[in-house]
This record gives C-alpha cells, structure tokens and sequence, in this order.
C-alpha cells in the first residue's frame, strides 16, 4: 500500500514559512509570541497558526503562547533542519550554478558535493570551489558517495531519464527545476520548481481586478 503523509501538503508548505519568520522574531529578540501576532505577521488567522502547528503536537501554553526560540527549533527539527545532507547538481547551466554559489544551503546543512554536466564548454570549470565533471562519472560518483539530494537543471527532453538514473544511484529526492513534472517510484521524494509559475501569479495578481471588473460588467449587461 502506498504511503500516505498524515499531513496535507498545505500545511508542509507553510512550515518553512513558520521557521524563516520565528527565525527573524528570535534574531530581533522577541521570546515569546501568540498565535494571533503569529497570524498578523504571516497574513494567516490564529486559528490556522493552531492548527498547522498542532499536526504536530502542542508546542504553546495557555496565556502565553509560543516560545519563539523554541518553537523555531521544533519545527526546524520537523523539517529534518538539525541533519546533514549531501548533495549533487546535474546541470551546470545558469540555474545549477547559482544553487552552487549561494552559500546559504551550506550554512543550514544542504552540502553540495558534486556539479556534472553534458557540456565541454562547462566541465572542468570551478562553480564555487567544485568542479564540474562529466555526465559519465555520474554512475561510478553514484556508487561510491552517498547522495540525499540531487538538484536537477537539465532540458526537459531528458530530465525523467536522468531522475531515473539518479534514483538508480540510491538518490533519495530531487529538487526538479527542469521544465517537467516528473514520475519517480514510492519513497523518493520530489519538488518539482517550475520558475514560469511564480511569474505567472504576479501577472494574474497585477490583472485580477481589472477581469472581475470585466466579468461583473459582462454579468451585468
């Protein structure tokens, strides 16, 4: 029978929102809030605070509310945050090397061990101190090194087959950038990122009152 999580995806979703904005609450200093200021903060209600953060059992006190520091270190151990992971990326494009270069991921556990590529023009090169190599060392890196991650920034044309390969390698999830929604077996997990989405929302967003205006008026005539 296959897995299914006893959390919606909505409220996984939200959790590294929960980590970033208790994570900026402790770094100003402040040790305790409610859920409603919570709520105001993230544009979300008490009532929605409460119940995202009881998925996971009772964190607050009556009258008090959260502790900040504490709240934001349970929900980074929720997140898997207090681990270590290894990491590889496929594709050396402008996408692959900008994960590369941003120091960030290291910093929060997310090491990036490995960088291969297709392209003559970018194997050898150094991306933030790492080389690219060639695709074919991927199977023989596979099989000697353990990898959590792989970040995925290939043409569509041959993501799934390079998830695949990957998965093949012992790779347990894939941060999927390539322009496709893949199909990977029970137990790996995948975020497909397509970047074109995030644009599309603010163009809806920039839109939206000018088409129910024009819906309305259409309703009405």
């Amino acid at each position: 029978m296959a897995y299914k999580s006893r959390v919606s995806d909505a409220v996984v979703r939200r959790l590294p929102m929960y980590y970033r904005h208790l994570k900026e609450l402790e770094k100003a200093g402040v040790v305790r809030i409610s859920s409603q200021e919570l709520g105001e903060r993230m544009n979300l209600t008490a009532s929605q605070i409460r119940q995202d953060i009881n998925c996971f059992g009772g964190f607050g006190q009556q009258g008090y509310g959260y502790h900040v520091a504490n709240l934001k270190e349970r929900i980074g151990e929720i997140l898997g945050l207090h681990k270590q992971y290894h990491m590889i990326i496929v594709g050396a494009g402008n996408i692959g090397r900008a994960v590369a270069n941003y120091a960030g991921f290291s910093r929060e556990g997310f090491n990036i061990q490995a960088i291969f590529d297709v392209s003559e023009a970018l194997v050898g090169i150094d991306v933030h101190g790492i080389l690219v190599q060639p695709m074919e060392k991927l199977d023989t890196w596979l099989s000697a090194h353990q990898v959590d991650i792989a970040v995925l920034s290939v043409p569509k044309a041959c993501a799934q087959d390079i998830a695949d390969q990957l998965v093949r390698g012992g790779v347990r999830a894939i941060w999927n950038f390539a322009p496709v929604d893949l199909t990977l077996p029970e137990g790996v997990a995948v975020n497909n990122v397509h970047l074109s989405d995030s644009l599309h929302i603010l163009s809806y967003r920039m839109n939206e009152k000018e088409l129910f205006a024009a819906i309305d008026a259409a309703k009405k005539s």
